[in-house]
């Protein structure tokens, strides 16, 4: 299945599922498929961060945020992620892709997502931000919460993004050296 009609089947998927409110967790069973692999015979690691886009849509779709940024005409922005891989995934072989907000701040929204061989073993692990965008700028989170009846509550970071904030910016700081 290519990468359009993964988009496709997602939309669709969300559409019939529950909503869902923030922190949430969700978990899907997927397969790699053919289209997945690189020339080492398991899924190219650029293809985990693809499907964990595809997360972000069922997500956005879930909560009711896709329908907001429609309406506000606001844009989803990715600012970054990270992840560390342990384990390859085979040819045909399952998963299990797990993934919930674990933090936020004004503008940005950190997630985190895991993704399992059936046995439960970790293969690889990391976070992304996103935030949403007005031709103005970022939107405050209090902003874009209130959009959907939530209150924005920023509270502490997970220590993993923690340091990752504070990597991202010394990596920032050489690129302007």
């Amino acid at each position: 299945m290519n990468l359009y009609l993964r988009l496709l089947w997602t939309l669709l998927r969300s559409l019939r599922l529950p909503a869902i409110t923030v922190g949430e967790t969700l978990e899907r069973t997927l397969r790699v498929l053919p289209n997945d692999l690189d020339i080492n015979g398991h899924m190219n690691n650029g293809r985990y961060m693809t499907v964990v886009d595809l997360m972000l849509i069922e997500y956005f779709v879930r909560s009711g945020f896709a329908r907001a940024m429609l309406r506000q005409g606001w844009r989803p922005m990715a600012g970054g992620s990270f992840i560390t891989y342990r384990k390859g995934l085979k040819p045909l072989q399952r998963y299990r892709l797990r993934f919930r907000q674990e933090g936020a701040d004004t503008h940005w929204n950190y997630m985190r997502f895991e993704f399992l061989r059936e046995d439960g073993t970790l293969c690889a692990a990391g976070y992304m931000k996103g935030a949403a965008v007005a031709r103005e700028g970022p939107v405050p989170n209090a902003r874009s919460y209130a959009t959907l009846g939530w209150a924005f509550e920023p509270g502490d970071l997970p220590e993993p993004v923690r340091h990752w904030l504070a990597a991202e910016g010394s990596v920032m700081a050489a690129a302007r050296a």
